[in-house]
């Protein structure tokens, strides 16, 4: 459900097992279960959207490898040149 607050509702379920963690965690923190949920989603998305950067920047390097390899190669050739 969306508020207009910027925030909104949703309701999960949750093993007993975890929701007691969470309780332990929270109260460490001194912060509400709901804030530590948030805090723990947030961590999340972002160690997620890191990762995803990462693997494209992984797929990405051997071609911007080959394109440095080919324009070095352009660059030895006029080195090379005698009228260069």
């Amino acid at each position: 459900m969306y508020c207009e607050d910027g925030m909104s509702t949703i309701s999960l379920r949750l093993p007993d097992t975890l929701l007691r963690e969470i309780e332990k965690r929270a109260s460490e923190l001194h912060v509400s279960k709901a804030e530590y949920i948030r805090r723990a989603l947030e961590a999340m998305n972002l160690d997620l959207a890191r990762k995803q950067r990462d693997a494209r920047l992984k797929a990405l390097s051997p071609r911007v490898r080959e394109e440095s390899m080919r324009i070095n190669a352009e660059f030895a050739t006029i080195e090379d040149a005698p009228d260069a």
